[in-house]
């Protein structure tokens, strides 16, 4: 991972709204040429209606005209003793936006790296690609 994303997902993480569980997250999403955008969670009362940090990036990347397996890496940091895994609903859209061997690296603020691919955090997932063979 270089230093300039780890750099960047800190500070997307400072940007984080979540004043009711104060578990604030930021993901840095780079593109393959180059572009990158910052993703933080936006909490809201009505805790369903809460946006992760990972799907405000991608959500922010598609908006701006890019397509799915456009992504050359995310990188999701926490502020906790380990770096923490995207939930269930993130993984499912970085499964659709992304090559499986894409590299997701899942980061805490202390600096600590684990490194996955798509396909590591979501086996045997589903997404669009599988509806390319229905006839």
């Amino acid at each position: 991972m270089k230093k300039e994303w780890f750099e960047g997902v800190l500070k997307a993480r400072e940007q984080a709204y979540a004043p009711y569980s104060k578990f604030k997250v930021g993901a840095f999403l780079i593109c393959k040429d180059g572009k990158t955008f910052n993703g933080c969670n936006v909490e809201n009362a009505a805790y369903g209606d809460t946006i992760c940090a990972e799907r405000t990036a991608f959500v922010s990347a598609i908006a701006a005209g890019y397509k799915p397996c456009d992504f050359e890496a995310l990188v999701v940091t926490t502020d906790t003793k380990t770096p923490s895994s995207p939930c269930g609903s993130c993984r499912q859209v970085i499964k659709e936006m992304c090559e499986d061997d894409m590299p997701v690296f899942l980061t805490n603020i202390h600096g600590e790296v684990i490194k996955q691919t798509v396909d590591e955090l979501l086996p045997l997932g589903f997404s669009g690609r599988d509806l390319e063979d229905v006839k």
